[in-house]
Order: C-alpha cells, then structure tokens, then sequence
C-alpha cells in the first residue's frame, strides 16, 4: 500500500511537472523574415481574413447546391375531431325537393394520414447562373482582403521590428557612452585626489554620470517596450521572449534602384481590389437584369394517403386498400408580367453604384500616383537627413576626442569635454532619429510601390 500510495506521488509530481514546464514562456529567436512568418499564421486579422475566405468558399458552395435537386419526404397524421360539413341544394339529389332546401353533407373519415416524396429540379433560372458567377468573383474578392491583411500586418511588423533594431543601436551607444563618461568620471577623480582638478570638475562630471546613468535605464526600457510591440503585432504572447538575431547592418536596401522605379497599378491590391469590386457590381446589375426572364422547374412527387375510422388501421401501410398511392410529374413556367417598375428601380440603382465604382478607380489612380511621389521624396529628403546627421555624429565625435585629449594633456578644462560630451550625444540622438524616420520612410515607399511583401502572390 505504500509502494502504491509512492508511486501516485510521484506521478502526480512528475505531472506537475510537466504541466509547468509546458506553461513556460517560450524562447523565439527570429529574422525578420521568420518574424513575418510567424506574423501572418498567428496574427488575429490574418486569420479573421483567412476565416472570411472561408466563409466565401462556403457561400459558393451555398449557390451551387440551389441548382441541385431538392428532395423532401413529408408524413402527417391526423385526427378529425369534428369533420367539416359540405352544404348542396338538395333537389340535386332529389328532384321532387324545394328550390331552397339544402342539405348538409360530411365528408372524411375520424383519421388520415399521408407519406410522400417530392423532387423539385431548377431548369431554367438567369439568376442562378449569374449569381454562381458572381459567387466565385466574391471568393476571389475575398481571397485579395486576405492579402491586403497580410500587406497591413507586413507593414506594421517590419516597422515594429526596424524600431527594435534602432532602439538597441540606440542603447548600445549610450552604453558606450555610460562607459566613457564612467571611465572621464575615474579619471577626473584621480585628478582631483591628486590636486590637478577642482571640486566644480569633479561634481560636474558626475552630473553627467547620473545624466548618462538615468539615459541608459531609459534607452534599455524603450527595447523593451518596442519588443513588445513587436511581439503584439506578430500575434505572440506578451510573457514570451523574442531575441531578434539581426543587427541593422545584416538588412540589404537597394534604395536607389527602388527609387529609379515607376510606379504600376497592377502591383496595388487596393487597385486589384477594386478591380473585383467593380467585376462584382456588374454581375450585381446582370442578376437583376435577367429577373425579367422566365423561370422553369422541373417536379416530381410520389406518395401514399390513407384515411380510417380507427387509428390502428393506420399501422397498415402494405395495403393499398387502406394506404393508395398517387404519382405525378409536372413542370412550372414562371412568367414576370409587371412588379409595379421595382426591379427598373433596383437596376437604375445598381447603374448608379457600377458609375460609382468607376470614379472611385479614377481617384485610387490619382491617389497612389500622388502617395507614390510624396513617398518617393520623403525617402529621398530623409536619406539626405540621414547622410548629413551621420556626417555630424563623426564630426562630433572627433571633436569630442580632440577635447578629452587636450584635457588630458592638461591644455583645456573639464567644462569644454562635457560639452564635446553633450554635442556628441545630441549629435548621436538626431543621427538614430534620422535612421528610424529613414527606415520608416522606405517602408511606406515600399507599399506605395506594391513591393512590399513581394512574395504574396496577388
């Protein structure tokens, strides 16, 4: 018993265990590439489109099964508490009877019944054949918001995941220059131990040390607040660890031939869109159109009636005395005559949304030929920002280091290092804003072209 009562013991442990293992944060390790990956399988408006082509495929196959046949089976049984009465002028029966006499006549019995199957088929109907058309250009329709959700989720992945990449640009640099205000800070104090600098130096330069300090806290956090953002539009758990496997110099831009590139319509799925919306319309108007034709139906129908005075004889279903049977076939025409001029209405309607369509392609034209441009010299404009903040950033730098050197050499004061320091961190904070507004601007340029993501297949 107490081998047994061990031995749940330690099962129960070892799935606990498990369970908490299973429950731990997972550990991803992703390019950009895989981020994107990952991105469009978890992200929740990925799969919400994903669900609606779905449910378009489904709808197709709701127009399809209209043109099938319809088969039904029917029984009923019933129990006349009180038949209906029949009232006839009784000198058809009796001659010799008054002109306004009648009789009341019963017809039926305490109990009836009936057991049949009908076949209903569609010959002819214009609004079948139009609307399974149009049913597939729906699913098309829906198929191209699936890749515009994908284009979306795109953009906003590969500019949270350039975000991470500058921020931890960012906070190296501002390690390294914890570290080299850290290292002037020591020094400064030995200067001061040995009586070669003044108590304003040293205090000054530990201002700039819990500057820097305070700045380095900052610049770590922001990391990971852009991870997290990151994590939120991939679709990945919050408590889950992502470790970006790329640094900003791994990424290739082929900028200036992206730039030289004219713009296509055909590359917009918003312009393909539209395209469909248009192609969707026209059916839209053509269902309505061929309202006015006929309608043709095919039916067949075979069943069994009976009708007793007990309710036991209805359990008597081999016997064609009791339960007769009744076949019959037909077709039915369905003519329009007049509907009071609704459907001219609806396709008057339906003219004017087609019109519609039409300027709305007219202005998407103008729009992305303006978007495209505007982009266009908003890359250019920024690059030039980031060519001239890299050339500052150097300049200071060098400057920077002159400073210290002659501070060192005991030609120039702490006063003129830490402000070297502070033009040379300001000079730094202008080139990472440059860099991201720069990084940003070339993705919007991207989707203004339609390249974007070039592998989804549009």
């Amino acid at each position: 018993m107490k081998i047994r009562r061990i031995l749940l013991l330690i099962s129960f442990l070892a799935f606990m265990a498990f369970s908490a293992r299973s429950q731990e944060p997972q550990v991803h390790r992703f390019t950009l590439r895989q981020c994107l990956e990952y991105a469009w399988e978890h992200n929740q408006n990925v799969i919400i489109a994903n669900l609606e082509t779905e449910v378009a495929r489904a709808k197709t196959g709701e127009f399809i099964s209209a043109g099938l046949p319809q088969i039904d089976a029917t029984a009923s049984v019933n129990k006349n508490f009180k038949l209906r009465r029949t009232f006839l002028p009784a000198n058809q029966f009796d001659p010799t009877a008054p002109e306004d006499e009648v009789i009341e006549l019963v017809f039926g019995t305490p109990y009836d019944g009936d057991i049949g199957l009908s076949i209903n088929q569609m010959v002819f109907n214009g609004s079948y054949f139009v609307g399974l058309k149009a049913s597939k250009v729906y699913q098309k329709l829906s198929v191209k918001d699936h890749i515009k959700s994908r284009i979306d989720v795109t953009e906003n992945v590969t500019k949270a995941y350039y975000t991470v990449l500058v921020n931890q640009m960012s906070y190296e640099t501002v390690e390294a220059n914890y570290n080299r205000i850290d290292s002037l800070l020591r020094e400064t104090q030995i200067m001061y131990d040995n009586g070669f600098a003044e108590l304003l130096d040293l205090n000054r330069t530990k201002v700039e040390f819990n500057n820097i300090s305070t700045a380095k806290t900052n610049a770590k956090r922001a990391v990971e607040i852009s991870e997290d953002l990151l994590k939120f539009q991939m679709g990945m758990p919050i408590e889950d660890k992502l470790v970006i496997t790329e640094k900003l110099s791994d990424l290739q831009f082929n900028v200036q031939e992206e730039i030289d590139m004219g713009y296509s319509f055909a590359r917009r799925i918003e312009y393909s869109r539209l395209e469909t919306s248009q192609e969707l319309a026209w059916f839209d108007l053509k269902n309505d159109r061929v309202q006015y034709l006929p309608k043709l139906d095919l039916y067949l129908a075979w069943g069994m009636n009976a009708g007793v005075r007990n309710f036991s004889d209805l359990g008597q279903l081999g016997n064609r005395m009791v339960w007769p049977d009744y076949q019959l076939a037909g077709l039915r025409l369905s003519v329009p005559i007049f509907d009071g001029l609704y459907k001219a209405k609806v396709i008057q309607q339906k003219k004017l949304k087609v019109q519609q369509l039409e300027y709305q392609r007219m202005m998407l034209e103008n729009s992305i030929k303006l978007e495209v441009e505007q982009s266009r010299k908003k890359l250019i404009m920024n690059l030039d920002e980031l060519k001239s903040q890299e050339a500052n950033m150097k300049l200071a730098e060098s400057v920077y280091n002159q400073t210290k050197i002659k501070y060192q050499e005991g030609v120039g004061s702490n006063l003129e290092v830490i402000d070297a320091d502070n033009a040379f961190k300001r000079a730094q904070n202008n080139y990472f804003n440059a860099l991201f507004d720069a990084l940003i601007a070339h993705v919007e340029y991207r989707k203004a072209l339609g390249i974007l993501e070039q592998d989804i297949k549009q």
